[in-house]
């Protein structure tokens, strides 16, 4: 076979060797960080938004916002920031649903932040930067589901927060660690706000 040819063969071969390795190395990556639980001091705790039903929190948010109350009282931050946004024919947003649910557990008005901007991960968090640095703040802790974890740490640093993660004890499936593999290793190269426009 003449070299110019077998060099392209090898290279065919290559191609898909290196994107088996990683999406391999990816998924490791996003399995571990499902596992962290980072409660070092910081300025803030960012919890993800999650379905409400009229002002009531589904069992996906109220275990993030009980998670966010342990981390609170820890004094992990003085300051719990609530994201989400609404649907169409909703009354309430999830941020709100969020901080009347965390004021009725305790936690003072002045220690709560609204932010219902954003209709997904990436806008919900970016409104919360420029909230956070317009106070001079930018070290935080985000809770949401353990699979998010490797997402949620790279969009905040595409954002420019100094991010730990510390997430429900929710047991992450196979598959949500599959997609969010996929979203991770393709967020890493085209950046996460473009990965928006492919959803």
């Amino acid at each position: 076979m003449p070299r110019p040819r077998r060099a392209r063969w090898w290279v065919l071969l290559a191609i898909p060797v290196l994107v088996v390795g990683y999406l391999g190395i990816t998924f490791v990556q996003v399995r571990s960080a499902a596992g962290r639980d980072d409660r070092t001091p910081v300025d803030a705790i960012v919890v993800l938004g999650a379905a409400q039903y009229d002002g009531r929190p589904s069992p996906v948010l109220k275990r993030r916002l009980d998670h966010a109350l342990e981390l609170y009282r820890a004094d992990v931050a003085p300051e719990i920031v609530l994201t989400g946004g609404k649907r169409d024919g909703d009354r309430f947003t999830e941020a709100f649903t969020g901080f009347k649910y965390l004021r009725q557990a305790g936690v003072p008005d002045d220690a709560l932040v609204i932010i219902s901007d954003g209709a997904n991960t990436w806008e919900s968090l970016a409104a919360a930067a420029r909230q956070l640095k317009a106070q001079g703040d930018n070290r935080i802790v985000l809770v949401s589901d353990p699979y998010h974890n490797e997402r949620l740490l790279g969009t905040a640093e595409e954002l420019g927060l100094s991010a730990g993660v510390s997430s429900t004890g929710a047991q992450a499936s196979l598959r949500q660690l599959a997609g969010e593999t996929a979203a991770v290793a393709l967020g890493r190269l085209i950046g996460y706000r473009r990965l928006l426009r492919l959803g």
